[in-house]
């Protein structure tokens, strides 16, 4: 079977939320869509190793934040590759609360929908939550980010924890390779070009990895210099 084809499907790029009690956790999600019109539902599909799905089976509610094409790296970083059990992502996030009581991340968001829990499906590694929409509302007109603009426009990577995720193949090496190596963060798989740099996290172009400070950190996830791999 011709796994790529999977990529071929069309997804966005949402922060779902979920809690009680004052335990609330977010992650990244791209596997969301409308069920039905009336009632109005919308189903998502989250990893059972996820901090968020512990809470919306206790919870039985989620919010979802559509997000727009200016979120930075550093936001879905936060809530696609960290673990709400060590980190609370919500801290300095700009949120509000919901009919539900769940906080709805608003930060690079265009809009969001809150839902209560109606039905689940156990599908092995994942769960899809099906949800009563009891509120939404559009918070500006910009554009969407597609998971296809995630990963062509933004350079982004799949968590291993995400539905569609799908294990690279390690890029064939040429004689004419370039002289300067590529690394691989080995928590999130954003690949440091030393081509583009990191001009955001003060990397000139053209700047070795070798020679990037060892305080210098992953620009998508947070991680360590050390925890990079030269690319195979």
């Amino acid at each position: 079977m011709n796994r790529s084809v999977l990529h071929k499907i069309t997804y966005g790029l949402y922060i779902i939320t979920s809690g009680q009690e004052g335990n609330f956790n977010g992650q990244i999600g791209n596997t969301m869509f409308q069920v039905t019109s009336e009632p109005a539902t919308i189903a998502i599909s989250i990893n059972k190793g996820n901090y968020t799905h512990e809470l919306i089976k206790l919870s039985r509610k989620f919010a979802v934040s559509i997000l727009s094409q200016a979120a930075p790296m550093t936001l879905i970083g936060l809530f696609g590759f960290k673990s709400g059990r060590e980190v609370n992502k919500l801290l300095d996030v700009k949120t509000k609360t919901g009919v539900t009581g769940v906080p709805i991340v608003l930060d690079y968001s265009i809009a969001y929908l809150e839902a209560e829990l109606i039905s689940e499906l156990d599908c092995g590694t994942h769960t899809i939550f099906v949800g009563r929409i009891v509120d939404a509302d559009t918070i500006s007109n910009e554009e969407p980010m597609t998971y296809d603009y995630y990963h062509k426009v933004k350079g982004g990577k799949a968590s291993k924890n995400a539905p569609t995720y799908l294990k690279e193949e390690p890029a064939v090496k040429h004689e004419q390779a370039a002289p300067a190596n590529r690394y691989v963060c080995s928590v999130c798989g954003y690949v440091y070009d030393p081509a583009i740099g990191d001009p955001d996290g003060g990397v000139a172009p053209g700047t070795r990895f070798e020679d990037i400070p060892d305080s210098w950190v992953c620009p998508v996830c947070g991680a360590a210099k050390a925890q990079f791999e030269k690319e195979q």
